[in-house]
């Protein structure tokens, strides 16, 4: 079964550069790796690990869905102090 998923350059601090979140948005989980395919790799595992301890505990499994991803434009003044 194919799941959607979103990857998003992380640029915190705590992490080196060229690592990525992997948002797998239908089933809740993020995770991160080095590159895309590290992260790519990473999600799998995860999803992977969450499917099969879903099943065991007798627990349905989401199936996939259609991702739509847009961009929502914040105001400066948000980022502003209060």
């Amino acid at each position: 079964m194919n799941y959607p998923v979103l990857f998003e350059e992380i640029e915190a601090g705590d992490f080196a550069p060229g690592f990525y979140y992997a948002h797998l948005p239908t089933l809740g989980l993020t995770t991160h790796g080095l590159g895309i395919e590290g992260a790519r790799a990473a999600a799998l595992d995860l999803a992977r690990l969450w499917i099969g301890e879903k099943r065991a505990n007798g627990e349905t499994v989401p199936s996939s869905s259609d991702c739509l991803l847009s961009t929502l434009e914040i105001p400066e003044d948000a980022f502003q102090s209060a």
